[in-house]
């Protein structure tokens, strides 16, 4: 499929448009939010082999990595949202200090607005899809922006759209910098973006001229510990999926992995017998094994590659943006592991995005625990470990977006937990009944009876017995 032909409207027409939609009061009511989500169910259930060759044309996934990482996950949140959207949407009680007695309070929940979504390419379908689940479901209209780095998908995207939100509760703009600049310049009332932290930093900034609420997803080095070697091939099996799905461009894929010095040959060899058994002895052939996004990523991933101790793969074919499965062991600055701008090794001081592995020897958990807390908290960090004590000190002695056990990349599917960073790795989150706090806005509404007047006590002229009473009711919480 080429790019979108459709004729453009200016942003600011698009997004005035939508604004308009919502104010109608056409998005809030809870039958609006159902047909909207079983819209965007149909979308995908009705395209689905349209969505798999738009994936396979940007990023060379298969179709059942199509269906696990990026469709499959949707629906998830669509079918979740579907279930639980009545008692979501259900006033609370509200609970009412012993002061504002006989008050009454209730907590009512309402859409926030016109959200704005801004997608990455690596997960195209997902990161733009998923949000906008909690986005309709909260009762919101919206815009997207999908990447122009991912066009197949965007195109796609931009076609379905109108087609299945035709009231325009639903828009998309396409484009590159120019338009998302255009975009961030309007008011939103909340805004979604997945990305880089520098770029983050921009819709950050934008959104403040507006004072607009921002989720940021930013990914980070998410860091792994290794320890478990009465498991170590079903570890390095887990290891090795994790980080080279996708060709390893996921923001929560492992990025480094610490080990004590002596497990590192055993974990070495696991790690080639994954690859293996996962995509063959030459990955280029498989047809589960992904391609680098395009030129400019490839040839930053291949710099890194420049002087490393090459331990697996490090082949790779330019004019198929193929760079194989590869892990690499890199040393510690001076003895001592760095990780983030003052590590020597150009493959540790950034976020890697891309199927290169290293393995950081370590003296003990307890540095690796110190390395982690030197930089930048992660997005996520994996710790294959048989021991409790060390379980907990990974859990009890760090900061990340997520703490996973025995796995990685898997709890971006775990529909009932939140998803997202802390920190310079992002801030809010979202999946499940988490979206629909993200994008609701929670509306006390306190009822207090004219009789009794049991405000009578603390207005003029005032009385000491009376002050002392209020006094004493107000310390009580």
């Amino acid at each position: 499929m080429a790019p979108s032909t459709l004729t453009r409207t200016p942003v600011p027409d698009t997004v005035a448009a939508v604004r308009t939609l919502y104010e109608s009061g056409a998005t809030a009511p809870l039958s609006a939010r159902v047909r909207r989500l079983h819209a965007l169910r149909a979308m995908l259930t009705e395209n689905e082999s349209a969505f798999e060759q738009a994936l396979w044309s940007d990023l060379r996934k298969s179709s059942a990595e199509a269906q696990l990482t990026e469709i499959s996950v949707v629906m998830a949140e669509i079918n979740h949202a579907l279930r639980h959207l009545r008692r979501w949407a259900r006033p609370k009680r509200g609970p009412v200090p012993p002061t504002l007695l006989p008050g009454r309070a209730r907590l009512v929940p309402e859409p926030l607005g016109v959200v704005l979504v801004i997608a990455p390419w690596n997960y195209p379908v997902q990161l733009l899809l998923s949000p906008l689940t909690g986005v309709l479901a909260a009762g919101n209209a919206a815009v997207l922006k999908p990447s122009e780095l991912a066009p197949e998908t965007s195109a796609l995207v931009t076609r379905l759209v109108p087609h299945y939100f035709s009231d325009g509760a639903v828009r998309v703009v396409e484009g590159g910098v120019p338009e998302t600049t255009e975009l961030l310049a309007q008011r939103f009332d909340h805004i979604v973006f997945t990305g880089s932290g520098t770029v983050g930093r921009v819709v950050m900034r934008a959104a403040a001229e507006h004072l607009t609420p921002v989720t940021l997803e930013l990914g980070g080095k998410s860091p792994v510990w290794f320890d478990d070697d009465a498991h170590l091939k079903a570890v390095a099996r887990r290891l090795a999926w994790a980080k080279f799905t996708n060709a390893g461009q996921t923001c929560v894929a492992p990025d480094y992995v610490m080990t004590t010095p002596d497990r590192v040959p055993a974990l070495v060899d696991a790690l080639r017998s994954a690859v293996e058994e996962m995509w063959g002895t030459d990955p280029s052939t498989s047809q589960d094994y992904g391609r680098i996004v395009n030129d400019r990523q490839f040839d930053r991933l291949v710099g890194y590659l420049d002087g490393a101790d090459v331990q697996i793969g490090g082949t790779y074919d330019r004019g198929e943006r193929y760079l194989a499965p590869t892990v690499v062991t890199v040393p510690g600055t001076d003895g001592r592991p760095v990780v983030g701008p003052d590590a020597a090794p150009p493959v540790l001081r950034e976020e890697i995005f891309g199927p290169i592995l290293p393995i950081v020897p370590v003296a003990s958990a307890e540095e690796a625990v110190q390395v982690i807390n030197d930089w930048d908290k992660p997005l996520a960090l994996y710790v294959f470990s048989s021991s409790p004590r060390i379980r907990r000190l990974f859990e009890q002695s760090t900061s990340s977006g997520a703490v996973v056990h025995n796995a990685a990349l898997v709890h971006v599917a775990a529909t009932g937990l939140p998803f997202g960073g802390v920190g310079p790795s992002g801030m809010g989150a979202y999946h499940g009944s988490y979206s629909w706090r993200s994008f609701s806005h929670e509306k006390p509404v306190l009822s207090m009876p004219l009789w009794p007047d049991a405000l009578r006590l603390v207005q003029p002229p005032l009385h000491g017995r009376g002050v002392r009473f209020v006094r004493q009711l107000m310390r009580r919480g």
